[in-house]
């Protein structure tokens, strides 16, 4: 802070600062899917592009000198990539990908540093920590899911103001099939138990998409319709299904994620 005086009235002004910036990685291949995605996380956590390091992991390696500790957080979005697939079922780029984010972990773990991994980064923590993810339960078809705070969801810092029970955009392959030692379940739903848990205190991961709204999840649908989520004559009826949808609760965790982890 910076005092003037003048005729004799104190008046503070604050100095202009830069706030540590969050780290976006991207896990989508597909440029329009990425694009799209990196919009939508700016649009619901309340960034801008000046206050992201964005990394798209199919077109750009990690940094050598990536230092973890100058964000206020790390954002990991979704994919198409599951990390349950045996190695030969992976392509070069999804196999890429997922090195670049696992390698990461060790770091973030040990130093408890802030994370929210969105659907596929559920994927990275519950492998992480467990090996816990696998396509034996609980995947979900392209669409909602019904959502529901835990008792430990009611208490959290990015949980307690979501209402007790809200529709999430969904679609995946895989899920985590039980919950790692050490994590608190903040968010369950009748057809996947583990919609949003968190490791240590600043470690967070959900299966639905925070970051996705009607206009985002129709893109991905169009994108991802030969991908296996669903069959791709559903695909017309899907949009107009999630178009239909009441999602409007999700989006605040990030928002809550960035509020809670901007630092200045």
């Amino acid at each position: 802070m910076r005092i003037k005086f003048w005729n004799e009235i104190v008046i503070l002004e604050k100095a202009n600062f830069e706030l540590p910036p969050f780290l976006i990685l991207q896990l989508r291949p597909e440029p329009e899917a990425a694009d799209s995605e990196y919009a939508a996380i700016l649009h619901k956590a309340g960034l801008t592009p000046a206050q992201t390091h964005r990394i798209r992991l199919d077109v750009e390696p990690l940094p050598a000198n990536l230092n973890l500790q100058s964000y206020g957080g790390i954002i990991v979005g979704g994919g198409p990539g599951c990390v349950s697939d045996a190695p030969s079922a992976k392509t070069p780029t999804e196999a890429k990908i997922e090195a670049a984010v696992l390698s990461l972990m060790p770091e973030v773990i040990a130093q408890d540093i802030p994370f929210l991994g969105c659907c596929y980064g559920i994927g990275i923590l519950g492998h992480h920590l467990a090996r816990a993810v696998s396509k034996a339960h609980y995947s979900e078809p392209a669409g909602t899911s019904h959502c529901s705070l835990t008792e430990a969801g009611r208490a959290d810092a990015l949980t307690k103001d979501l209402p007790e029970h809200f529709d999430a955009f969904v679609g995946h392959k895989e899920a985590l099939q039980t919950l790692p030692e050490g994590c608190a379940h903040l968010i369950s739903s009748p057809t996947c138990p583990y919609q949003m848990i968190r490791y240590k205190q600043n470690i967070y991961a959900t299966q639905f998409h925070p970051e996705a709204d009607a206009r985002e999840f129709a893109t991905r649908i169009h994108i991802y319709k030969h991908k296996g989520y669903f069959p791709p004559e559903e695909a017309d009826s899907l949009i107009e299904m999630v178009h239909a949808a009441n999602v409007y609760a999700p989006e605040r965790v990030l928002r809550n994620f960035v509020e809670r982890y901007r630092r200045g």
